[in-house]
């Protein structure tokens, strides 16, 4: 069982000058509504290989941040990889693209924003970048920063919070 963070209006009153907030976008789709941790990040269009690969290491006490380029024609996460992501300790996703098996997702102990839904699968052609600045909600994502995420919305921070 995670540690419980402190909700993000709590961690924008306390640290102000830390923190960066994704403009309002996402739709909480885990069965953990509230999680936190290193940032991770992979940008990919499309194709989920490289999500397959990150979910498939140890995750724990890090939240993947996947820029799919907010693509709306695919989905880069579905059951199969949320559960590989559970098993293997991640605290959530951060989905800049969509989802698909929504209610299966939604039984995980694992946070999962994304923009939306898709039933659409993506082409697995092993194509993407890790571990790299990705800027989409008019926040940048750096990894080893920390994002916090609940039904308030998304923040990011140059350092833990608590």
């Amino acid at each position: 069982m995670p540690t419980p963070i402190i909700s993000t209006p709590d961690l924008c009153d306390a640290h102000p000058e830390l923190v960066r907030v994704v403009e309002p976008m996402f739709i909480n789709y885990g069965g953990r509504e509230q999680f936190g941790g290193e940032i991770v990040t992979i940008k990919c269009f499309e194709d989920n290989s490289l999500v397959r690969e990150f979910v498939a290491q140890p995750g724990t006490g890090k939240v993947l941040v996947v820029d799919a380029g907010g693509s709306m024609r695919r989905a880069c996460l579905g059951d199969m990889l949320a559960e590989k992501a559970t098993d293997n300790g991640w605290e959530g996703i951060l989905m800049y693209g969509c989802i698909r098996d929504v209610d299966a997702i939604s039984g995980l102990e694992l946070g999962v924003q994304a923009l939306g839904s898709h039933p659409m699968k993506t082409e697995k052609k092993g194509i993407g970048e890790r571990n790299i600045a990705v800027t989409f909600g008019g926040v940048t994502f750096k990894p080893g920063e920390y994002l916090y995420a609940d039904n308030n919305g998304v923040i990011v921070s140059p350092q833990l919070l608590m």
